[in-house]
């Protein structure tokens, strides 16, 4: 009952969008994914847009490449992408960057798709009240906050300066102005016990928090911090913390790496999800930085469907591994690469010479299946497309 209070308690306008826009919608767009799925299509079930590169913070971990000043996706490439994902009956789109709030036509996108809906990914320095207000007002927007640690931690995980406080405030800000306001955690060693407690979930209820989705922790970018990387024994913890606070805790806990049975699976490798870089460059996910096509190149649809490395990519995992390739043989997405004559689309020159010299690390592929132990969250893991967290 308490998640439907701070459900009710938000705007009306953003209710009835999500249940539309978010909910009927997005129910009916992951069939259309299924049934394109058996056919042997490749358009996603949802895409993840980068729209700028440009942030004002700089977290470990983090693949971005900041430039300054930033690439930013046109408005018109950015229409032409969510167009094509409507046609296709995919009207969720996740928002990224960087940080997408310093893209300065970004509610002018929210605003000219009012049909969609649209996860917006953001640190939460920038979530005024004057933002949040436009973000209700479109009403097809939901703020994914990032929160990454204690009053220490946050400002080493993300660069910058007082950032607990400041997310707080963001948090604060969003659901004041009535937002279905989400909190991210990318759960690594030094957040770890804060995280998977009851007091922090409670927390962020009593914040008003209606989600919270949780992230494994992936090195990657040009400061990976490998000793940040969970354990096998991390993560299964994680997972258990997962199935056991789904009974008890109130606020809904999303993941994107276990389906209903506990069996864990690739968002891309399974054709759910792929990401577009603010280039424009189509990536299997954001941390898989390589490309040979470009979302300019012609009709969406035509493109996913005559890629090549997409296809290959999809194809190759499944036979691999059930979790994260980046994290569990980083050297074979390297040859990966180099045999598709894919395009380095990181911004980084030395981007393929890291992934061939990265370390191994745990990722959700080695966790134990657990299944669901809530009835809700095994339907809704099997009907709707809870791997949209792809991102993390």
């Amino acid at each position: 009952m308490s998640i439907l209070r701070n459900f009710i308690h938000t705007d009306s306008r953003c209710r009835r969008k999500f249940i539309l826009n978010m909910g009927v919608k997005g129910i009916s767009g992951f069939m259309k994914f299924r049934r394109r799925s058996r056919k042997g299509k490749a358009f996603p079930a949802f895409q993840f847009i980068s729209i700028t590169n440009d942030c004002n913070l700089s977290c470990q971990g983090c693949w971005v490449e900041v430039a300054h000043p930033g690439i930013n996706m046109s408005p018109e490439k950015i229409n032409a992408v969510i167009d094509s994902g409507k046609k296709q009956g995919s009207y969720f789109f996740g928002i990224l960057g960087g940080e997408p709030l310093m893209h300065k036509q970004l509610h002018e996108i929210f605003e000219k798709h009012p049909d969609a809906y649209f996860q917006l990914f953001t640190n939460g320095t920038l979530l005024t009240k004057v933002t949040a207000e436009k973000l209700r007002d479109a009403g097809n927007v939901t703020p994914l906050i990032s929160f990454e640690g204690d009053e220490t931690v946050a400002d080493i995980r993300r660069g910058g300066q007082k950032v607990f406080n400041r997310t707080l405030e963001a948090i604060r800000t969003s659901v004041a102005a009535g937002l279905i306001t989400g909190v991210a955690i990318s759960v690594c060693n030094s957040n770890i016990e804060m995280a998977l407690s009851d007091e922090f979930v409670k927390m962020l209820h009593d914040l008003g928090v209606l989600y919270v989705w949780y992230y494994i922790y992936r090195p990657a970018g040009s400061k990976p911090n490998y000793e940040l990387a969970l354990s096998a024994d991390d993560i299964l913890r994680l997972r258990k913390f997962l199935v056991e606070g789904r009974t008890r805790l109130p606020m809904v806990l999303i993941d994107s790496y276990w389906r209903a049975n506990g069996e864990p699976f690739c968002p891309a490798a399974d054709g759910l999800s792929h990401h577009i870089a603010p280039s424009g460059f189509i990536e299997p996910c954001p941390v898989v930085q390589m490309a040979r096509e470009n979302a300019a190149d012609g009709e969406l649809a035509s493109v996913y469907e005559n890629s090549v490395l997409i296809r290959d990519f999809r194809k190759k995992i499944q036979g691999k591994t059930k979790g994260c390739v980046l994290m569990e043989d980083p050297a074979w997405l390297e040859r990966f690469a180099r045999r598709h004559e894919a395009i380095n689309s990181s911004g980084r020159p030395d981007y393929f010479d890291q992934l061939a010299s990265s370390p191994v690390v745990a990722s959700h592929g080695s966790c134990p299946v657990i299944p669901e132990r809530s009835l809700i969250y095994r339907i809704a893991k099997k009907t709707a497309f809870f791997g949209m967290g792809a991102y993390g």
